[in-house]
C-alpha cells in the first residue's frame, strides 16, 4: 500500500468528505497518510484526525507563511502536541522567499526554533523550501543531528544532493508529472532508498487533474511517474517508498 507522506486533510475541501476521501484513496492502493500541519490550530486538527483513523498520522509545526502569526508560546505548544503517539514529525516548517508572507528574518527564527524541538525530541522534520536554497542548506547544517523530508521538492539536482548529504529524504508531489517539468531529470538521480511520494493535497493535483482539488488517492499517479522514470514496476516503487516512509517516520 502506498503512503501519502504529506496531505492536509483538515482543509474544508477534504474534511467535509473525509470518509469518502479515504475510501477513494484505498481504492487507488493508498493505505497510510501523514496529515501535515501548517500552524498551531491545524496541528490540533491533524492530531484529532489521526486519533479517529488508525492509518493516519500527524505532525505539528509552523509553516513559513504562518511564522509571523505564531503565538508567543508556540514552542511549548509544539512540545506538548508531540507527546502524543500519533505525532510522527515536526513541521511543516521552513523558508519561502517566493511568497514572502513573512519577513525572512522571522521565518528563520521560527524555523530554527522548530529545528531545536526536533533535535531535542529526536523526531524527523518536514520542511518547505521555495526560492531559499542557500539559507535552507545553511540552517539545516546548524542542526546535523536532525533528519527528515524535503517536502514537495522543486529545486535543482545540486540542492537535492546537498539535502541527501545532510541525511534528508526527497519527496515528490504532483508537480513531478507536469509537462515540461525539470523534476523527472532530478528524480532519476535520487537514490531509491531516499525517495518518498506525496500529494500536498488539496494542492498540486497531478496531471491529468492539474488545477483541480487534489486528494491522497492521486499519490498513485506520482508513484506511476517515478516507476517510469526509474524503469521499474509500479509495485516496486510502492514497496520502496512505503518502506522509506516507515523508516523515516518510525511507523
Amino acid at each position: 500500500m502506498l503512503t501519502d507522506t504529506h496531505c492536509h486533510l483538515f482543509y474544508d475541501q477534504l474534511k467535509r468528505d473525509l470518509p469518502g476521501v479515504l475510501k477513494r484513496a484505498k481504492e487507488q492502493g493508498v493505505g497510510r497518510f501523514i496529515c501535515v500541519a501548517t500552524n498551531i490550530d491545524d496541528s490540533h486538527e491533524c492530531l484529532e484526525i489521526s486519533k479517529d483513523h488508525d492509518n493516519v498520522y500527524a505532525s505539528a509545526g509552523i509553516h513559513p507563511h504562518d511564522a509571523k502569526d505564531a503565538p508567543d508560546n508556540f514552542i511549548d505548544q509544539i512540545y506538548d502536541l508531540m507527546t502524543n503517539d500519533k505525532m510522527v514529525a515536526v513541521g511543516e516548517m521552513g523558508l519561502d522567499y517566493y511568497r514572502n508572507h513573512t519577513k525572512p528574518n522571522i521565518q528563520k527564527t521560527v524555523f530554527r526554533s522548530q529545528m531545536q524541538i526536533a533535535m531535542d525530541i529526536k523526531k524527523p522534520i518536514i520542511f518547505h523550501n521555495r526560492n531559499a536554497d542557500k539559507d535552507m542548506i545553511s540552517v539545516l547544517n546548524e542542526f546535523p543531528e536532525v533528519n527528515g523530508i524535503a517536502h514537495c521538492f522543486s529545486s535543482t539536482l545540486e540542492t537535492a544532493q546537498s539535502f541527501l548529504e545532510q541525511g534528508y529524504y526527497i519527496s515528490f508531489s504532483g508537480n513531478l508529472t507536469f509537462k515540461n517539468s525539470h523534476l523527472p531529470d532530478v528524480a532519476k538521480d535520487i537514490p531509491l532508498n531516499r525517495i518518498l511520494v506525496e500529494t500536498d493535497c488539496p494542492y498540486l493535483s497531478p496531471d491529468p487533474y492539474r488545477g483541480k482539488t487534489n486528494e491522497p488517492g492521486r499519490v498513485r499517479l506520482v508513484a506511476e511517474k517515478l516507476a517510469k522514470i526509474h524503469s521499474l514496476p509500479l509495485e516496486k516503487i510502492v514497496d520502496i517508498t512505503s518502506n522509506n516512509a516507515t523508516d523515516i517516520f518510525q511507523l
